[in-house]
């Protein structure tokens, strides 16, 4: 194919091309979405035991909708569901009510997440620049960077922002009231805070600037879309705002900075010295994700501005709708809640947040926009002079083909792709043993594994790593007070506080790694460092004091396998009485 006629099909717009083509570009951009989805449902049937990391939080919970006698009165299952966005538990709910259970739910939801996204995605850029190129570009830029990050996989609230808030972009770039109103109220049912960055985005739009000055729009549907949504906000909105949680209220600022856990090297680390570190591209408090260039050809959207002042010599840049005002509209609303968050920490959750998706959509579109016009420049460059030229024409070809061998293959270079963060248990026979025990069991454990049983066994820990979330004052307090009492009693060589614990909890059975009651273990478990009861406990070991726990290890084992022990605590209580 010719180089003027190649550069004619990629570059084309809407209204210079056949609706077919767009279709076709619509077809080929569907697709890749799907094959990547694919390859991702593969990565999470890979192994009987398999669940995205995040998942383990917020879907655990869930397998009460299939038997409700499962985690009774478990407090840290009340606590997620508790803080599970409405629309979200909704459509687990109803999955599970067709016989959908919530664990395969999770891993095949993701494809069809990623699809919608793809195609909001790809409609929205061409309310930007109208070349159905572009379109796909940015939606398989989108898709590369949802398939190398842990979001959309993990089919948590977050993972909704990508479809619904796409969708809610899309539908105001085309002013459509009901269908924006109706993805509104899904931002507020399925992740709440993206609410507020659309409530910027609607009242900015009632702004605009003439003569050099700023005014008020002149675009009255702008009014009428900022009226309803902001009423549709309100209305989704009212219930959070309401809601008097037993686990609440979150921790204050000064509260924060006095805790370990939100310290610099804590497990959530929040208050960095650094004023990079803490307002540019710390997690959690910085303005920046630390994905925002992945997939790396993301870093093409950095040449956008140079770009369009050379727009001379790339003459589809005068295609640029200004629609793409609402990518700035979109990063306006974001920093405002940026800052808000930051003047009333964990009230509105992590600042970080609110940035975050923001950025990595605007990314998505510049990085798409620049890249048509750099196939488009070289394009136009090539075909401009009056008599062939084969060098112009091979140079363009090869930039041409380059971008496209980038775009395209790029998971190719990528090991491991998707890499999404999926979890694989390591002891199915552990989980079967405790599958095998009462609904209300109940089980003591420091120990890593702790993590998987909630999800694979559907039953209820003490404490959990995974479960360590420190931002409201009711669930961690209580949190810190089971962690504290576990290590204090762990390390105990006083068999009658044992016993108290295990009586006080409710504790079935006491997990242990196999070297767990050694100082060595203490030293090096860095997850427990931050628990005011471990220097406690390395201190009795450090002076010889054997725990109690120790004759347990052989006389209460009712399950053994190379990495943990499970104790019966029935009998440690028998032992502790004797």
């Amino acid at each position: 194919m010719p180089i003027a006629q190649l550069h004619k099909f990629l570059t084309a717009t809407v209204d210079r091309t056949s609706r077919s083509r767009t279709i076709f570009w619509l077809i080929l951009t569907l697709t890749f979405a799907a094959v990547y989805g694919i390859l991702g449902t593969k990565q999470a049937f890979s192994a009987e035991y398999m669940v995205q990391d995040d998942a383990r939080q917020h879907v655990f919970w869930m397998m009460r909708f299939i038997d409700p006698e499962l985690f009774p009165n478990d407090f840290i299952a009340n606590y997620f569901q508790s803080i599970a966005p409405a629309g979200y538990s909704t459509l687990y709910k109803l999955a599970a009510t067709i016989g959908i259970h919530p664990l395969l739910f999770h891993k095949i939801l993701p494809l069809f997440l990623a699809l919608i996204s793809t195609y909001y995605c790809f409609g929205l850029c061409l309310e930007m620049l109208p070349v159905p190129m572009t379109g796909f570009m940015a939606s398989l830029l989108l898709n590369q960077h949802m398939w190398m990050t842990d979001d959309l996989a993990s089919t948590t609230p977050r993972a909704f922002i990508y479809p619904i808030f796409l969708a809610f972009l899309y539908y105001l770039s085309r002013s459509s009231l009901l269908p924006c109103l109706g993805a509104i109220a899904l931002i507020g049912l399925f992740y709440p805070p993206y609410a507020l960055v659309a409530a910027g985005i609607l009242v900015l739009r009632l702004l605009g600037w003439e003569n050099g000055r700023l005014c008020l729009s002149r675009d009255r549907p702008n009014y009428l879309f900022c009226s309803t949504g902001l009423g549709v906000i309100f209305a989704v909105m009212l219930p959070y705002a309401l809601d008097n949680s037993e686990f609440g209220p979150t921790y204050t600022a000064a509260e924060a900075k006095q805790m370990g856990v939100f310290a610099a090297n804590g497990r959530n680390a929040f208050f960095r010295p650094n004023f990079k570190d803490y307002w540019l591209t710390g997690r959690g408090s910085g303005i920046f994700p630390k994905s925002l260039f992945t997939p790396v050809t993301h870093c093409v959207g950095l040449l956008f501005p140079l770009l369009l002042f050379w727009r001379s010599a790339f003459p589809l840049a005068n295609q640029i709708q200004s629609k793409i005002w609402l990518l700035l509209q979109l990063m306006l609303a974001s920093l405002a809640m940026f800052f808000a968050a930051h003047a009333t920490i964990f009230k509105l959750y992590q600042p970080g947040r609110y940035t975050a998706y923001s950025l990595r959509f605007v990314i998505v579109f510049i990085s798409a926009i620049a890249l048509t016009l750099i196939i488009d420049g070289v394009g136009h460059w090539a075909s401009k002079t009056a008599t062939k030229c084969q060098l112009k024409n091979l140079v363009a070809l090869i930039t041409t083909a380059t971008i496209a061998v980038v775009v395209i293959l790029y998971p190719c270079f990528v090991e491991d792709f998707p890499s999404v963060g999926y979890v694989q248990g390591e002891m199915p026979e552990l989980y079967k043993f405790f599958q095998q025990q009462p609904k209300d069991t109940l089980i003591a454990s420091i120990a890593g594994e702790a993590d998987n049983l909630p999800t694979f066994s559907q039953r209820a820990v003490l404490v959990a790593k995974e479960y360590a979330v420190p931002y409201q004052k009711g669930y961690y307090s209580r949190y810190l007070q089971r962690i504290n009492d576990l290590i204090r009693v762990q390390y105990t060589p006083d068999r009658a506080i044992l016993q108290n614990f295990i009586n006080k909890y409710g504790i079935d059975f006491w997990m242990l790694d196999r070297n767990a009651l050694t100082f060595q273990y203490v030293e090096d478990y860095g997850w427990i460092d931050d628990f005011d009861a471990t220097p406690e406990a390395m201190l009795s070991l450090k002076q010889g004091k054997i725990p109690a726990l120790v004759p347990a290890m052989t006389s209460c084992a009712v399950f053994q396998n190379e990495i943990v022990v499970v104790l019966d605590a029935s009998c440690i209580v028998k032992l502790g009485g004797s």
